[in-house]
């Protein structure tokens, strides 16, 4: 499905994990063992950074919360009907969020 989309695999790699494929294959390269390499070179943190992991990890979250807060259940029955209730619900969840942020700034030392 990722190279369909032509897309890039952002999925970590276990810990442990070992190269499947070395360079001294005529195939195209793993993007598994593409991505252990670079984790390698430039560390865990760092390529996570560089495929925004760490975005996905936040969209995950988000989901998580609006599926708590409002059941994870669509109550609709048409098609457009069921999209006005998930935009009122994020929405809502938008709203409940930027209420409960602190108001952050620097004190001047």
């Amino acid at each position: 499905a990722i190279d369909e989309r032509e897309a890039t695999a952002a999925i970590p790699p276990r810990k442990d994990a070992k190269i499947w494929f070395h360079g001294n294959r005529k195939g195209p390269a793993h993007p598994r063992d593409e991505n252990l390499r670079r984790i390698r070179k430039v560390g865990r943190s760092a390529w996570k950074e560089e495929v925004n992991y760490h975005r996905r990890s936040l969209s995950e979250t988000g989901m998580y919360r609006l599926k708590t807060v409002f059941t994870g259940e669509v109550c609709a029955r048409k098609i457009a009907a069921q999209t006005t209730e998930l935009m009122i619900e994020c929405k809502a969840l938008n709203r409940m969020t930027q209420l409960g942020m602190p108001d952050s700034y620097r004190v001047a030392a």
